[in-house]
């Protein structure tokens, strides 16, 4: 995916009660679920007792004795690859989406972004005019790509796939000033690849070598849509070409390394540091000025440079017209969509067959460069109280809170460093549920008749709106996500947590669920993602979003060696025979999850006052929190699906995100683990961080 012009929320200061011994947790937020006023969606608390497998010990394996009568006897459905709490939400907010749409379009007193949003989705699924057209909505791409005579030509193909959504092993997209946030700086970095990973490319297992030659298998059958007959030969051809560019491009694991990847270059420097490309053409088709970038990974994209300057421009040309009918499959005639599913739905990830048409349309609908924040202002009207809101910004700073205690009893941090990490918490800015101030589509111009037409507006639209932004300051107003979307997220340069209002639903936030569980579930997701301010990436900013160091070199050595260790703990975990997590590339996430669930457990205990908490259907508080933890992480995935998320995701697979409890000493004595249980941990060997 392309990187485009990010404008999120504003960011703001403000004092909080970090550092202080006797502070308690807001009243209200201690009694949201404490004090519910009616039935928890999830059992009788918030939590689904008859998932778990009681005959497996919780100490052996949580995630199966938390989910294991689950997912023992759940079938995946044929258009799914993974299936979870998180999926089940994310059906729950597309249906929702979708009676949306359907209300829009049954009626004709349409406003203007009513209007969008019923003449979008009608394109979508106008089948019979889409397979009609078959490939002649990208013909104007690959005639531009037949006319390429050399690598000027080449270079300016390059720099227009904003637009034509092809590839290219030199990206461009625009980004935020590491160095000062209030500034928008292009980023340059490889890309280029068909398949997952650079890993796909390179190893020599059995299980690689199969997925390599059912690629060009796939890469012929899409040339052909393109006029190119017996392309077998083109196709081997294309690997080889891609296998290069993964032989050239640096593994996830270092390209996650905020050190490395802050390069900045003025633009004047640029062809002097990074010579044999046509720069200034290049920067050319995208309409930024660029007065200075930041090239990401300078060793690859010199290694890009060589092969745009090596490979024959015909391959160069069939590996363009692959990708351009490749990514946009999706928009063109089914024959062709089912060519691409064959190879990426059901080889690639496994899915047995494809979404339905409306779910497509609706995914297509949802983003923030698509009409995602039309639609997600209906969406909020109807579906997400306000009462919510305020319940989370009130569990927000109950967890911001319990991390700044827990920041002033860590033994391994010293005075000086805990003064900018207590800054820089107490900078953190939430944002819940939806954008203060509405994406604008003033000007924007679609067709019921014509899909890939409005594609192509939508990408000229915010595309513009990039551009015309790119010398301001930045804009805090707008938001990464659209309401709708189920996830959250954490933006480094302007310090900010974000929770769209989708994700704020049981399993996550239930305002009639019991305490533990909430804590459990939302408490730790915030705490997660403020976990994010202080993982070995994002601790790497200081609280105004500017990359700086603010660790006394002690203190860093101290976190590094515990970030190193946790690591190895994860890299220990193996889903697929000789396939295991990689415990360094997703260190940010489980440094987040362990941080997290830590801040959530003593922001929980801070809610009961010093009171017992009750016993529900026979569990404790503890074990109602921790069982809650563990079921927000219930999920199951092919092992395709496995495979794609072991090698190119930033996060380890859910069942072991579930086991970030055994990191904590309450959870081994809510569960009577002891030693010999398969999952315990010696103490000197769990990983406390936050």
């Amino acid at each position: 995916m392309k990187k485009s012009l990010i404008a999120l929320a504003l960011a703001s200061s403000f004092l909080s009660a970090c550092g202080t011994s006797d502070v308690k947790v807001t009243n209200e937020a201690a009694e949201v679920t404490a004090q519910a006023k009616g039935a928890a969606e999830l059992g009788s608390f918030g939590v689904d007792l008859s998932a778990r497998n009681e005959a497996v010990k919780p100490g052996d394996d949580f995630f199966m004795y938390a989910s294991g009568t689950w997912y023992d006897n759940f079938d995946m459905p044929a258009d799914k690859t993974r299936y979870g709490a998180f999926t089940a939400l994310a059906e729950r907010s597309e249906t929702q989406v979708k009676e949306i749409i359907d209300d829009i379009t049954s009626r004709n007193d349409l406003n203007a972004e009513e209007q969008l949003i019923a003449d979008f989705y009608n394109a979508y699924m106008d089948t019979n005019t889409i397979n009609k057209l078959g490939v002649s909505p990208i013909q104007a791409t690959l005639d531009s790509i037949n006319n390429i005579n050399n690598t000027d030509d080449l270079t300016k193909v390059f720099g227009q796939t904003w637009l034509t959504d092809a590839a290219s092993p030199i990206y461009g997209g625009m980004w935020f000033n590491r160095i000062n946030p209030d500034q928008y700086e292009m980023s340059i970095g490889a890309g280029g690849l068909g398949l997952p990973d650079r890993s796909y490319y390179l190893e020599d297992s059995e299980r690689f070598i199969n997925i390599r030659k059912a690629y060009v298998e796939h890469i012929t059958a899409m040339l052909a849509f393109t006029g190119i007959k017996d392309g077998s030969a083109r196709a081997e051809a294309i690997l080889a070409l891609e296998t290069k560019i993964a032989e050239g491009q640096w593994p996830r694991e270092k390209r996650r390394n905020r050190d490395l990847t802050l390069n900045q270059v003025k633009r004047a420097d640029l062809a002097a540091q990074y010579p044999g490309f046509n720069w200034d053409l290049f920067i050319e088709q995208t309409g930024y000025q660029v007065p200075q970038l930041n090239i990401s990974q300078p060793e690859p994209v010199k290694a890009m440079i060589a092969l745009i300057n090596q490979q024959p421009l015909n391959v160069w040309q069939d590996y363009l017209k692959f990708h351009t009918i490749s990514n946009n499959a999706e928009l063109l005639s089914e024959d062709i969509y089912n060519t691409s599913f064959a190879f990426y739905g059901k080889e690639l990830s496994g899915q047995e067959e494809p979404k339905p048409r409306w779910k497509r349309a609706v995914a297509e609908m949802s983003g923030t460069q698509s009409l995602g924040f039309a639609i997600g202002k209906v969406y909020v009207a109807r579906y997400f109280p306000e009462s919510s809101k305020q319940q989370m910004a009130e569990l927000v700073e109950n967890l911001r809170t319990s991390l700044g205690q827990r920041i002033d009893g860590l033994d391994w941090m010293s005075a000086e460093t805990k003064v900018n990490a207590h800054a820089k918490l107490a900078a953190f800015k939430p944002k819940i549920g939806y954008p203060d101030v509405w994406q604008q589509f003033d000007g924007l111009s679609l067709t019921s008749k014509d899909l890939v037409a409005n594609i192509h507006n939508l990408r000229q639209y915010f595309h513009a709106d990039s551009v015309a932004k790119e010398l301001q300051k930045t804009d805090r107003n707008r938001w990464g996500m659209t309401p709708q979307f189920v996830n959250a997220y954490y933006n480094s340069s302007f310090n900010e947590i974000v929770f769209p209002a989708a994700i704020l639903q049981p399993p996550f936030f239930d305002p009639n669920a019991d305490a533990a569980v909430n804590y459990g579930g939302i408490g730790a997701v915030i705490g997660h993602e403020m976990g994010h301010g202080f993982d070995d990436q994002g601790s790497k900013s200081d609280a105004n979003g500017i990359q700086r160091n603010w660790w006394t070199d002690s203190d860093r050595a101290a976190f590094d060696a515990k970030a190193d260790q946790l690591a190895a703990q994860y890299s220990l975990y193996e889903p697929i025979p000789e396939n295991f997590v990689n415990g360094r590339n997703s260190l940010g996430e489980n440094i987040g999850d362990v941080g997290g669930l830590a801040m959530a457990y003593n922001a929980y205990q801070l809610s009961l006052n010093g009171k017992d908490a009750p016993i529900i259907d026979g569990l404790t508080g503890d074990q109602r929190f921790f069982l809650a933890w563990a079921q927000v992480w219930k999920e199951k995935r092919t092992e395709q699906s496995m495979l794609s998320q072991l090698r190119a995701g930033t996060h380890a697979p859910g069942r072991y995100r579930a086991l970030a409890p055994r990191n904590h000493d309450a959870w081994y004595k809510a569960f009577d683990v002891k030693p010999g249980d398969k999952l315990y941990l010696p103490e000197d060997q769990r990983v406390r961080i936050w």
